[in-house]
């Protein structure tokens, strides 16, 4: 699964911000500690902007920042064959990925959050969809071949975001933190119900809802 794949099967801007936003909940409830979590979600980015974030911890990561004027779409796959600094002495960004991406999206190119510190983007994928727009847009890129099918590492970057079932994050959650996590708690989260104890509760027994504030304010999660 490529870029253009993904771009194909994403929900509409409303469900994809809301699924994030369930996402980056689960994982305050799961892992307390910020910088063990995978996914997260700033409700005040920026002035008029919303982004949601994903980071594993081993150079895979991807940024989703919505605004009034659309939504724009990062991702970074380090061991990817399409990656800047893959192929040559002089960092450069695969032809074709940002080539085609609208002027009104071009800061968040240059957005230094995005970037390593010789201003080159960490990126191999990206897709947009305007305020107008009806469908998810990306590129016109030759692929390089690879043996998984993935050139630009869409496929295990937006995976949750493709398939957003809760069985599908239970079953992930449960393996990456090792714990059994309850799908039906999942559920209640990821369908963007008010927290409550039980649920907090039944995904994580050492976390308490009074201690959820801050994340539930950042997230912009219904309390």
């Amino acid at each position: 699964m490529t870029v253009h794949d993904v771009a194909r099967v994403l929900p509409a801007v409303d469900e994809l911000r809301e699924h994030c936003r369930g996402l980056a909940m689960l994982e305050a409830v799961l892992s307390p500690e910020w910088d063990t979590r995978f996914y997260s979600f700033d409700a005040c980015w920026g002035e008029g902007e919303q982004m949601a974030s994903m980071r594993d911890g081993v150079g895979g990561e991807y940024s989703i920042v919505f605004s009034v004027d659309g939504t724009y779409v990062r991702g970074f796959d380090h061991a990817s064959p399409m990656s800047p600094w893959a192929r040559m002495d002089v960092p450069l960004v695969w032809p074709g990925v940002l080539d085609e991406v609208p002027k009104v999206f071009l800061p968040y190119i240059r957005e230094p959050a995005f970037c390593e510190e010789d201003g080159v983007l960490t990126v191999t994928c990206c897709l947009w969809r305007q305020a107008a727009d009806p469908v998810w847009r990306a590129g016109s890129i030759v692929f390089p071949e690879t043996d998984d099918g993935d050139p630009d590492g869409a496929d295990f970057l937006f995976a949750l975001l493709v398939d957003r079932s809760p069985e599908v994050y239970a079953q992930w959650a449960s393996e990456y933190y090792e714990v059994p996590v309850d799908v039906e708690a999942v559920r209640h989260i990821l369908a963007g119900r008010p927290l409550t104890q039980e649920v907090v509760a039944a995904l994580n027994p050492d976390v308490e809802l009074a201690g959820l504030a801050e994340d539930i304010t950042e997230i912009g999660y219904p309390a």
